[in-house]
């Protein structure tokens, strides 16, 4: 970690962040045969690892995991899924990223989801920066941070040789 780095939150603190979304998720959807868990690639994606993990101990649902795929430097929504439509229509969404920053990542997943029935759609974030340009609200997150524009938040999870965490820069 380099010194202009502000360690946020620490490898149990990650946990603990994720433990607590699962009861919430929970908690959203006790009368819920199935959820599906949609996560961002890749940090979203790795989120969604881990809360299937923890649901998994902790609910009864079936829980499906699929991959959003965006291209984030276009100007028009482009975005694909490992699995087709007929694994979310008429259940419940949960669309998992990292962090949250002007919510454009989180429409974009979002668009997949449009124009397929579903019971509801819900959003996860590790980090939410509360810097957002679309009107995208966070349903569970992990920890919401007041942060400048210039500042940037890094969340480093499954990197081999690295241990997990959050930092500023």
């Amino acid at each position: 970690m380099m010194a202009s780095q502000l360690l946020i939150l620490n490898k149990k603190q990650i946990q603990q962040k994720i433990d607590r979304i699962a009861y919430q998720i929970l908690e959203d959807n006790l009368n819920e045969k199935e959820v599906v868990l949609a996560g961002i690639w890749d940090r979203g994606y790795k989120l969604a690892l881990r809360l299937e993990k923890v649901l998994k101990k902790i609910s009864g649902f079936k829980l499906t995991l699929l991959r959003i795929d965006l291209q984030k430097e276009s100007s028009k929504l482009v975005a694909s899924t490992d699995l087709d439509e007929s694994h979310w229509k008429n259940k419940v969404i949960i669309i998992v990223d990292d962090v949250l920053n002007s919510g454009k990542t989180l429409a974009y997943g979002l668009g997949v989801f449009l124009n397929t029935p579903h019971k509801k759609i819900r959003t996860v974030v590790l980090v939410d920066r509360s810097h957002k340009i679309f009107p995208i609200a966070t349903d569970f997150v992990g920890l919401e941070l007041a942060t400048i524009l210039k500042e940037h938040v890094d969340v480093v999870m499954d990197v081999e040789g690295e241990e997990d965490r959050v930092y500023l820069s």
